[in-house]
């Protein structure tokens, strides 16, 4: 084994999952969209217990993209008034399953009400220690690459008594990786994606270098907790290099 490789660990730390195929689920089925997106949340919460159960410590979901605007206003404003009803709503099953909810991606889009609940949840599980769930709402990782690079620069000009030279502007890995939305969260050991796609669709492209991809043609309504187990155990096979030599 190289100096870089690293067998995979049997459960990684951090999943993220690109929850696809909601409305397809539903299209299939000669039913409305929107019906897709209600079992979608569903699907979620089997797969946030079944993540404690095998010990994750961070689960991301890709929620709502910032790609999704491009969607019919019908569905747009459905999925985001479900997202709200479903922050708000769900505080029983945060609290029963200890589940600190953390966001990632760009609060200023977003409605109001979408904006309060997720300040009021974050604000309201920050205690809870089973597992972090980020919920990826208006989210995109070039936007999120963007406004982390902007952050960085507009501290560096408030921090400088005097005019900011050339090198001063410079950025390094290190400091657009402290200027994420959640700098603190480990990067994903894996991605998965449901619905049949193989492409990551802007979702978290910086930390996801290294992310071991797993993909199925399930759609996202249709995911259970075995679903979770096999893409953790095909997980568990690999070896992860970094970089290295096998």
């Amino acid at each position: 084994m190289g100096s870089g490789a690293k067998p995979s660990a049997a459960v990684p730390r951090h999943i993220g999952i690109i929850m696809d195929g909601n409305g397809r689920w539903a299209t299939r089925r000669k039913l409305r969209r929107t019906l897709g997106h209600t079992r979608g949340i569903e699907a979620a919460k089997r797969i946030v217990r079944e993540a404690i159960a095998q010990k994750i410590e961070y689960l991301s979901l890709y929620a709502f993209s910032t790609e999704n605007w491009r969607r019919t206003e019908e569905e747009v404003s459905f999925i985001l008034a479900l997202v709200a009803k479903n922050l708000r709503s769900q505080y029983s099953f945060y609290r029963e399953n200890n589940v600190c909810v953390r966001h990632s991606g760009n609060l200023e889009g977003l409605p109001c009400q979408v904006r309060d609940e997720i300040h009021r949840v974050t604000e309201e599980t920050r205690a809870n220690t089973a597992i972090t769930v980020n919920l990826a709402v208006n989210y995109g990782g070039r936007d999120e690459i963007v406004r982390a690079a902007n952050r960085a620069l507009q501290s560096r000009q408030a921090s400088c008594d005097t005019p900011p030279t050339q090198d001063d502007l410079l950025l390094t890995e290190e400091t657009i990786q402290s200027h994420l939305d959640l700098p603190d969260l480990p990067d994903p050991d894996l991605i998965i994606r449901t619905g049949g796609h193989r492409r990551l669709s802007n979702f978290l492209i910086w930390e996801s270098a290294y992310a071991e991809l797993y993909f199925s043609n399930r759609f996202w309504p249709e995911w259970t907790g075995k679903d979770l187990r096999k893409a953790i155990h095909d997980f568990g096979s690999r070896k992860r290099n970094f970089g290295g030599t096998g």
